[in-house]
């Protein structure tokens, strides 16, 4: 290998340089028994930030007009506790937010079940804390939903 090749694989990262090695990476889900596309499929980042923007401003809303009366420092307090009630009691029982609902997104259990109520909590609580959902294996899951034990997928 010259030092081009070497160079190169460096500035495409280390999954193109195993893809050049031969490493079959698969599409997103595949390790979980989920088909490529369609219903069933791991949910794309886009939906789900777009299903979390939507919850947060919902949240944000009830916040701002029925407990703070206005905007100060308590208003994004109370809409990250009305983030972690909607979530654990919506998610726990319909297994979906609103706003997962309206882009059309649901919450399963890995094995495909539904998932349990002490583990909707420690989903929704790692959800709260931003940092677990903001790094993500090569499937697309968040580690908050690794941790739990759970997978979004199409409805």
């Amino acid at each position: 290998m010259d030092n081009r090749q070497a160079l190169g694989s460096w500035l495409s990262g280390p999954r193109a340089a195993a893809e050049q090695a031969g490493v079959d990476f698969g599409y997103r889900g595949q390790q979980l028994g989920l088909p490529e596309e369609g219903p069933g499929s791991i949910a794309r980042p886009g939906r789900r930030l777009g299903a979390l923007a939507v919850d947060w401003a919902l949240c944000l809303l009830i916040a701002y007009g029925l407990i703070t009366d206005g905007y100060n420092q308590a208003t994004g307090n109370w809409a990250l506790v009305l983030l972690l009630v909607v979530s654990v009691l919506t998610v726990g029982t319909i297994g979906s937010t609103p706003g997962k609902r309206l882009f059309g997104l649901r919450v399963v259990s890995a094995n495909g079940g539904r998932l349990s109520l002490p583990r909707v909590a420690l989903r929704s609580v790692l959800v709260c804390l931003a940092i677990p959902a903001l790094i993500w294996d090569r499937d697309g899951r968040g580690l908050h939903d690794r941790l739990s034990g759970a997978v979004q997928v199409r409805i």
